[in-house]
């Protein structure tokens, strides 16, 4: 606090005056005092200076306390009061008190006198601060571009912002006194009153509560509002934000939306599968690992074993079901493979079947002796559904739909007469069905994005612009011979492969065991898939050291003594995703050695920043798949881990 303040000393005697500045000097250093003992001088020096503080005795011989107080109330000045006096009584004291003084402190006591002046200076300091508090509130609530209203709980306007006028063009005076429910859209009002009703009695937010409010000229305003009220308060607290112009961007976008929706369907059944993937992978993960566990533990003949292989069996056909549906529900990055086109259509015909009604019949021929392609299978399967969807739409009462492999050389007259295309031998994929056939306006369409003739609701339009995309992608060539009433054949063409997989060529170090004695950080946010995961490791003789998440898992890398030489963890993870945390922890241990696993499908894993080089292990896992991965990633060199990635 300062070291000088301003007192107005109002005292006829100079002995008593004396004492009084001196009890003042002995706080305040530089205290500048003003003595005076006339009416006309009190009023004088009030009018015309600055003061900190009133000391004012008693009773003086033509003047004292209460007329002083009298004229501080016609001059409508707040400052601290003070009665100093020789007189003791409780009698004086009340009176001084409930006339404005704010404390009374006897002459034999002035020891006093400077800390109840700091008092007063500190409470008046802090009414001094929440006055501007509250013109800064008054002018917040004018000037807010918000609409701000306090509202009765019977939904009465009873005080608001100079922004309803603005917003509305009705006049505050027009507003007040009546029940914002007036000015509601009749589709609004049944909702914002049950609403509104909800928080009445016992308190409480309504965060973003939406409606419509009528201007004077009959539009609507578009409002989101936040609606606070306080229990036992008879009023609530409102504050609404004009989104018309939001609401109206929409709606002029809305025409052209419904192509962009039918994309958005896909993307989000991608998301969907993806997600889906990710926990059915878990609880895969589980079952088919203790089941093999528990087939370890039976003895040969045991009558258990059968039906742990149905268990297992059925597991498998689930890992395949999770791996064709992400195949059909994503849009990845191309991870091609040397492929049999065989095997790849022998294992869809069940989910083809599916697909297809009752009153469709699918047939599959082979050619023998069928060269392979440098395909990304997923990608491939997604091809084979979309022609299979589209074929069985085609044929609405029932047909056949043929899928043939052979070999073919496409010569150099055909590659000139058909853009992108190599001549020399090709994989032939053909799909044909007997339904309706297309015409030449729709044959000369078909590819084009969005275009399609099933009705509204019945198809994206991307299906078969996403096959020709696929093949063109995978280096293929795409034709298409069809006429009206005669079915329509899809002729596809893949480029024959001599590559050898890389895979193949690199011989990967030999584990001849599973165990190790290394300590193992594992990741993994699904409880009983890191319990699962642990167990098989500990199993193993490896130490483990287990983290919920990211966070702990920094925490237990810089608090752990000894050390660490492989990170297990997730790539898609809450905060920090996997190669977040790895590249953190490679900061702190060097060292480290890091295996990423996912349930995810592959296009995720890549958005989600997965190193390049970086070790993975797809989930569903198994416990052979997890201990000779976890063995692999820890015994390989750096050679080793080039060779595997490159």
């Amino acid at each position: 606090m300062t070291d000088s303040i301003r007192a107005l000393l109002i005292e006829d005697s100079e002995a008593d005056a004396q004492l009084i500045t001196e009890s003042l000097r002995a706080r305040w250093p530089q205290v500048e005092v003003m003595r005076v003992q006339a009416a006309a001088a009190v009023r004088a020096a009030l009018t015309t200076g600055k003061w900190d503080v009133v000391v004012c005795d008693w009773s003086l011989e033509s003047f004292g306390a209460l007329e002083a107080l009298g004229v501080l109330g016609e001059l409508a000045l707040e400052i601290p009061f003070v009665v100093v006096s020789g007189t003791a009584g409780l009698d004086i004291a009340v009176e001084a008190i409930r006339t404005g003084a704010k404390d009374y402190v006897l002459k034999g006591e002035l020891g006093r006198l400077a800390p109840v002046i700091e008092r007063e200076l500190t409470a008046a300091g802090v009414r001094r601060a929440l006055e501007v508090h509250r013109r800064q509130e008054e002018r917040f609530f004018n000037l807010s571009p918000e609409l701000l209203a306090i509202v009765a709980l019977d939904g009465t306007l009873v005080r608001l912002n100079p922004a309803w006028h603005e917003t509305l063009g009705r006049s505050i005076a027009e507003l007040i006194a009546h029940p914002w429910w007036e000015l509601l859209h009749p589709d609004d009002l049944e909702t914002t009153q049950t609403a509104y009703a909800s928080i009445q009695v016992q308190g409480g937010k309504l965060p973003h509560l939406e409606n419509r409010l009528r201007c004077k000229d009959g539009t609507y305003r578009h409002v989101i509002w936040s609606v606070v009220a306080f229990p036992g308060d008879q009023v609530s607290y409102v504050a609404g934000r004009d989104i018309t112009k939001r609401k109206d961007a929409e709606l002029a976008l809305r025409s052209s939306e419904d192509q962009l929706r039918q994309s958005q369907k896909l993307d989000a059944i991608g998301t969907l599968a993806a997600g889906l993937a990710h926990d059915f992978n878990n609880l895969l993960s589980v079952i088919i690992s203790y089941t093999a566990l528990m087939r370890e533990g039976l003895k040969h003949g045991d009558p258990l074993l059968a039906d742990l292989d149905e268990v297992g069996r059925a597991a498998e056909r689930a890992t395949d079901l999770t791996r064709q549906l992400l195949a059909f529900g994503r849009r990845q990055v191309l991870e091609p493979t040397v492929a049999d086109l065989g095997p790849v259509i022998t294992g869809m015909e069940r989910m083809l079947r599916r697909v297809l009604r009752g009153d469709v019949e699918l047939v599959v021929m082979f050619a023998a002796d069928v060269g392979q392609i440098y395909v990304d299978t997923g990608q491939l399967e997604q091809v084979l559904m979309n022609l299979a969807v589209n074929a069985r739409d085609a044929m609405p009462c029932g047909g056949k739909l043929t899928i043939e492999i052979s070999n073919i050389d496409l010569d150099a007259t055909y590659a000139r007469d058909h853009a992108g295309v190599t001549a020399g031998p090709h994989v032939l994929l053909a799909v044909a069905d007997t339904g309706t056939g297309m015409d030449a306006a729709t044959h000369a369409r078909m590819f084009e994005p969005f275009f399609t003739t099933k009705p509204e609701g019945k198809g994206t339009g991307l299906g078969l612009a996403s096959v020709f995309g696929i093949v063109q992608q995978s280096g293929g060539h795409m034709a298409v011979e069809s006429e009206l009433g005669r079915g329509t054949r899809f002729l596809i063409y893949f480029p024959r492969t001599d590559r050898v997989e890389a895979a193949a060529m690199a011989a990967l170090p030999v584990i001849t065991s599973r165990r190790g004695s290394e300590t193992i950080l594992l990741v993994e946010d699904d409880e009983q898939l890191r319990t699962l995961a642990c167990m098989l490791l500990r199993r193993s003789h490896y130490k483990v050291l287990e983290a919920r998440n990211a966070g702990e898992a920094l925490l237990i890398a810089e608090q752990h003594p000894g050390p660490i030489e492989l990170l297990v963890t997730g790539v898609v993870m809450k905060l920090l995703s996997g190669a977040q945390l790895a590249e953190r922890l490679n900061a702190l241990r060097p060292a480290l050695r890091v295996l990423f696993m996912s349930g995810y499908p592959d296009e995720v894993v890549t958005l989600h920043g997965l190193p390049a080089g970086g070790d993975f292990l797809a989930k569903p896992i198994s416990p052979d798949g997890l201990l000779g991965k976890v063995r692999e990633v820890l015994d390989a060199t750096g050679t080793d881990r080039q060779r595997r990635t490159a």
